[in-house]
Parts: C-alpha cells; structure tokens; sequence
C-alpha cells in the first residue's frame, strides 16, 4: 500500500506541528526549519498521545507515551481506513476530555492528520467548513488540500465509510 504520494509542489511546513485547539496538535514528520533548509521531525514526549498515520521508523514517541498508529494512503480510503480514521478522532476527543494532549501526524501534517483532526472538531460541534478552516489558519493554507478528504468531512464521515463499504 503506497502512503505517500510525491507533490514537489506542496511546500513543507515552517514548523514540526501546530496547535489547533488547546491540547490537540497536528503535524508531520517533515519540516521546513528555515529557508530551503528542510528537517525531520521527531517526538519525543512532548505529548501525552501520539496518533500516527504514517510511521517512519526511529521518529517516536519515546517508550511510555500512547502510541496509536494507523497507516492510511492519501488517497481514497476503503471503510475499514475510514472506521480508523473515525476511531482515531473519538479517541483523541477523549484523551482532550481527559485533560490530556494529543499529537495527530503523518508526513507533513497536512492531509491525513487534517482528516483526523478535522473530524475530531466536528465531533466537538464545530461545522465540517468551521473545522477545516480553523485547521488551515492554524496550520498551514496547504491543510487538507486532498479534495477528496474535504468531500469526505462534509459528507461525514461515518457516511462516507457507509458509501465506501457499498462499492467495496
């Protein structure tokens, strides 16, 4: 399963992960420290919960911080992704009620991480447009530039997975 396609033209992020909402953060693996100057990016335990798209080896969390990782495409996600991706906002939305804080990430913080994060809002109330705006204007103008993710929010996602399931 490919997840990462190669988009020379989507810049990287100016910073490792960004918060959106107290306590929830969105991020990637991949940032740009300084002009022209791009870095990894690895956690450590600067979070109480890790969520992880997409898995690089040796990038963290260290031993001890919860660590759930769900490797999905960027791209058209089957129901079984979808029902992650859902699993994944409930459980974030939890660790934040919890007074904890939450890392969401996948390559560069952009589009999965968004999917999740996004849906984490609107679990909180917020519109499917409120949420991905509050993520653009937190974390960057290329947040959720995967269209399709965007169509995904705004029919709802446990929608979307049912619509999938019946193509599957």
């Amino acid at each position: 399963m490919r997840t990462r396609r190669k988009q020379p033209d989507v810049p990287a992020p100016d910073s490792a992960w960004s918060e959106i909402v107290p306590g929830l953060w969105m991020g990637g693996h991949e940032f740009r420290s300084r002009p022209g100057q791009v870095e990894f990016a690895f956690v450590h335990s600067e979070f109480d919960v890790v969520q992880t798209l997409l898995r690089l080896p040796g990038h963290g969390p260290d031993p001890g911080v919860e660590h759930h990782v769900w490797p999905i495409p960027d791209g058209p996600l089957d129901g079984t992704q979808l029902a992650g991706v859902i699993r994944l906002a409930r459980a974030a939305c939890d660790a934040l009620d919890e007074g904890r804080t939450v890392l969401v990430r996948c390559y560069h913080g952009y589009n999965r991480s968004g999917l999740v994060v996004a849906h984490a809002l609107i679990r909180q109330g917020r519109s499917a447009d409120e949420a991905i705006g509050l993520i653009r204007s937190r974390r960057s103008p290329w947040a959720l530039h995967n269209e399709l993710f965007v169509e995904y929010l705004k029919a709802g996602l446990p929608t979307a997975r049912l619509l999938e399931e019946l193509t599957e």
